[in-house]
């Protein structure tokens, strides 16, 4: 039985050392790119107000308490309430469901604050099964049916864009963007880096998984 000289043993181990230690390499550089690309992609979106006509306004819903929009809800709301009374849409649909309380939903709160704003009734639909983006702009959909709605703008915050144009987009929208600029998480840096990281996160999960396959978690 022949034995391997120590000498090329000792080759053997670095040769295989010195691969992996290229493939790391590769691995870290790979993922600092797509990392980048994604920060990129998520930033050119969010500082991009596309707000023109089009059919509908949609604006995705967040926390409500007790029956009251939450700061961020209503930094939506009112941001959504500026396009209409700009005539950039004769329809506003808000969207959300219950979460955990089971009295009030998102998009029936941002309804009922609509119409306490001045929206004629008529103007304001309510989704309020939604327990993702995905679901809301879903359920969105089968409420502007047979209505020939096919431009919507996007009303949420800035760091959302990107992720709702892609989902839109897949529905069959011609989607606008429109974040609004009074979000209180818009004045925390951190606090906005620590969602920018979450759509990052979300952003890879759509992609790979497509809307024909799985529903995302909640914004």
């Amino acid at each position: 039985m022949e034995s391997v000289a120590p000498q090329e043993a000792d080759w053997t181990v670095g040769r295989w050392w010195h691969t992996l230690r290229y493939m790391a390499r590769l691995i870290v550089l790979s993922t600092l790119l797509v990392v980048g690309v994604l920060v990129g992609f998520i930033y050119l979106e969010s500082r991009r107000d596309e707000a023109r006509p089009a059919d509908a306004i949609v604006v995705l819903g967040t926390a409500q308490y007790n029956g009251r929009p939450s700061p961020v809800l209503r930094a939506r709301l009112d941001h959504a309430l500026a396009l209409y009374r700009r005539g950039i849409a004769p329809l506003i649909i808000t969207t959300g469901g219950r979460g955990r309380d089971p009295r009030f939903s998102e998009g029936g709160v941002g309804r009922d604050y609509l119409i306490a704003h001045g929206v004629p009734p008529g103007a304001v639909l309510a989704e309020e099964e939604g327990a993702s983006s995905w679901e809301s702009l879903q359920n969105a959909a089968r409420l502007l049916a047979g209505r020939d709605v096919r431009r919507i703008v996007l009303v949420s915050d800035p760091f959302h864009m990107a992720r709702l144009k892609l989902m839109a987009r897949d529905l069959g929208f011609e989607p606008l963007a429109s974040p609004t600029r009074t979000s209180p998480i818009s004045r925390s840096p951190a606090r906005e880096f620590f969602y920018v990281l979450r759509e990052m996160g979300g952003i890879v999960v759509y992609l790979f998984s497509s809307p024909r396959l799985i529903v995302e978690r909640k914004r």
